[in-house]
């Protein structure tokens, strides 16, 4: 049993450890506080995509990965259990970048993927952490609360036993969401329009809030029942999605032209999120993409460091997706705050962190400010 005094020092650590937490919560909060509070349209997702653009950060697995409290390849977010704290630090930290949302990181976080790890007995505990971190960052942040729903990888149109299952997983979640109170639910990075149908109707049976319906392309350019992205987000618009576009896989090149399609194929809100990696049309999907340098071999999922985008071409295609009319954006799977951040930039908008976006002017040898010494500056081509 630990002493009295060991427990007094681990309690004055801990709330050492989280001060930076609240202070960023403040100071990111304040900030999308008041605009949200200046349009009366705080947590309704329709009335601010009405107003102009929402920013919505995806991906958190990956970056959870980067930082060392996530495992790829199941990619199941154990770290809700081990390290609350950091899932809420991330929370934060796309906040204080831009993102108008907090999606609750419930992506794998259902019965089947927790199934293959053998963790299925915390199912509903996962999810309940998840929401509950969620809710406490958009609650403090005056962003709005999001319930998560993805491809459950089991979906099969010709299996009754599987889409019972699905039916199962998707119920499940969008309870343990509707219990916690979310703003909105995003259902995503789905392959087949089917199983985005069978999402969408578990979140109508159970709540009235919009719901956001992504798919995922991969190499193929239709969905794995046989639609192109254009057909299946206006059969999903048909049954009552409120926004409906892409999400993941695709980079910003080979995702923005069915963008184009799936803006001139509906009526309603458009969502895009790219996954910040350089695609091709010879390698379109991110799981597709080969390095050279290691010959030829698959990069995903952490061999992409080669292949990221930067900050520019994020920013020029949130701003070609904006012009374009589709006004849900975000960046998905490998996103960092520095993405989110030049994301919100490209349509206009200046979040806590563009305080710090790149100033060149006093740079050492780049800079043009006249407090910088000529010496320096007439070295810069050697530099």
């Amino acid at each position: 049993m630990p002493t009295k005094a060991k427990k007094k020092a681990k309690s004055a650590g801990l709330k050492r450890a989280r001060a930076p937490q609240r202070v960023s919560a403040v100071k990111s909060g304040g900030a999308a506080k008041g605009a949200g509070a200046a349009r009366g349209i705080e947590r309704d997702l329709l009335a601010r995509l009405k107003a102009g653009a929402v920013i919505c950060a995806e991906g958190y697995v990956f970056e959870l990965e980067r930082r060392g409290y996530l495992q790829a390849g199941a990619f199941v977010p154990e770290v809700l259990f081990e390290h609350p704290e950091v899932v809420e630090q991330l929370h934060l930290d796309f906040v204080h970048a831009g993102s108008d949302v907090t999606e609750a990181l419930t992506y794998y976080v259902h019965r089947e993927k927790l199934r293959v790890i053998g963790r299925e007995k915390d199912l509903a505990a996962m999810n309940r952490i998840a929401l509950r971190i969620a809710r406490k960052v958009a609650r403090r942040t005056g962003t709005l609360f999001a319930g998560d729903l993805c491809n459950t990888n089991i979906y099969d149109p010709n299996d009754a036993k599987a889409l019972k299952e699905v039916e199962r997983i998707f119920d499940e979640q969008v309870g343990w969401a509707v219990e916690a109170g979310v703003d909105f639910f995003v259902a995503e990075t789905f392959a087949w329009a089917g199983e985005a149908e069978l999402a969408l109707k578990a979140i109508q049976r159970q709540s009235k809030a919009p719901a956001v319906v992504t798919f995922a392309m991969h190499q193929e350019a239709i969905l794995r029942d046989g639609l192109t992205p254009a057909e299946a987000c206006r059969r999903l618009e048909q049954a009552g999605a409120d926004v409906v576009g892409l999400n993941c896989h695709r980079g910003p090149a080979t995702m923005m032209p069915m963008i184009r399609d799936i803006r001139a194929a509906v009526k309603c809100h458009v969502a895009a999120l790219p996954v910040p990696y350089r695609t091709t049309p010879q390698q379109p999907s991110f799981m597709a993409l080969t390095d050279p340098c290691c010959d030829n071999r698959r990069a995903f999922p952490v061999g992409l460091d080669p292949f990221l985008a930067t900050r520019a071409e994020i920013f020029d295609f949130g701003r070609e997706a904006f012009a374009l009319g589709a006004r849900y954006l975000g960046v998905c799977c490998g996103a960092g705050p520095h993405h989110i951040r030049a994301l919100a930039e490209s349509v206009g908008r200046h979040p806590p962190a563009s305080r710090y976006s790149v100033d060149m002017s006093r740079h050492a040898y780049f800079g043009t400010d006249r407090m910088i010494r000529r010496i320096q500056t007439e070295y810069r081509d050697k530099a």
